[in-house]
């Protein structure tokens, strides 16, 4: 055994370098058994576990896609997910693009959330990978709780943000923190993001390397983290927090998706 490996590989991952490929088999991490997870190597997208959000009426954050159920915008490709933001007139938008989620087909509370993915680039665009607490009492949100495991917006290519939403820490005030690259940005390579969600606790990694932590005591509100949440996958254009796409901005754009893997505590019941 190459007692340096570990040494070399950790090494790596501090200097923003992507998770090796060679790693990417469905192997549990330590103290966590795996309870759902989508490795995008069918021939479509499977609707036994993702369903759509479809529509464009800026989605409360003033963005400019239409979001579709199409091949055009979501497919399987090469063993990936491939969520494209296009230049095109869909229902009255000038963008179209795709939100996929689990909603009401894999609800979990607590695990550790993670996904492979490589981001797109450009002015205004804006891909995610988050969750947002199933609401059956129709409580709404922000009081439903949102934990976004990777946001990226084009202006800031090597930057990510891992940010939780509640009642009194919501939209621009959010309790947050940025995970910065040493060089180079997040779109030239693909990265293993992650959040594991216990009782009173968040923790947010980026290929291995912890970032941020929430916690009661840290939020400026009502902790609203234990209860079920739903995975959304999703890229969209433009909006308040990303400025809108300008004449540097080259479409289409694509969110890779190579995994999605969902695990609960060695030990918990399922």
């Amino acid at each position: 055994m190459n007692l340096r490996l570990p040494v070399i590989l950790f090494a790596l991952a501090l200097a923003g370098c992507a998770s090796p490929r060679a790693g990417d088999a469905a192997t549990s991490p330590t103290g966590w058994t795996l309870a759902w997870s989508d490795e995008f190597d069918g021939a479509a997208i499977d609707r036994a576990k993702w369903t759509f959000d479809t529509g464009g009426h800026g989605w409360g954050n003033a963005e400019l896609q239409h979001y579709t159920d199409r091949q055009e915008n979501a497919r399987l490709e090469n063993g990936m997910l491939v969520i494209e933001a296009r230049r095109e007139a869909v229902g009255g938008n000038a963008y179209t693009s795709a939100r996929l989620k689990t909603a009401g087909l894999m609800e979990q509370m607590h695990g550790r959330f993670e996904a492979r993915i490589k981001v797109p680039q450009g002015q205004g665009i804006w891909p995610a990978f988050w969750m947002l607490g199933a609401d059956p009492g129709n409580i709404g949100w922000p009081r439903r709780g949102e934990i976004d495991i990777m946001e990226n917006i084009g202006k800031e290519p090597n930057i990510v943000h891992g940010t939780v939403h509640g009642p009194g820490y919501s939209g621009a005030n959010a309790f947050g923190a940025p995970s910065r690259l040493a060089s180079g940005r997040y779109a030239d390579d693909f990265h293993v993001f992650a959040v594991e969600w216990e009782a009173g606790e968040i923790r947010w990694y980026r290929d291995g390397v912890h970032f941020h932590t929430a916690r009661p005591d840290l939020v400026k509100g009502e902790w609203v983290f234990e209860h079920p949440h739903f995975v959304l996958l999703n890229l969209a254009v433009g909006g308040y927090w990303p400025g809108n796409p300008d004449e540097s901005t080259v479409l289409p754009q694509r969110m890779l998706v190579d995994w999605v893997r969902v695990y609960k505590r060695s030990g918990a019941q399922r």
